[in-house]
């Protein structure tokens, strides 16, 4: 089976007894998710989300071709 990570933005991070949280934004949906990466991350940055976790920060200009390719993706499905 075929898995897809989607970016979302960083809205809030903290973190409960050994694990890291993060409230993200994903594209107008705020979902908690759990920190999986051991990079530094921060309010207003991006990260891949998978299965509820981040699992990667990510540039933002690398969030706009993810987008672009998921909407060329879409458009392909749906024709």
């Amino acid at each position: 089976t075929m898995c897809l990570g989607i970016p979302a933005k960083i809205v809030k991070v903290w973190v409960e007894g050994e694990l890291r949280y993060a409230k993200v934004d994903l594209g107008g949906t705020v979902k908690d998710v759990i920190l999986v990466t051991d990079e530094d991350v921060t309010e207003g940055d991006y990260v891949i989300v998978h299965a509820g976790m981040a699992i990667s920060k990510i540039r933002e200009n690398e969030v706009k071709e993810i987008d672009e390719l998921l909407k060329e993706l879409e458009s392909t499905l749906n024709s």
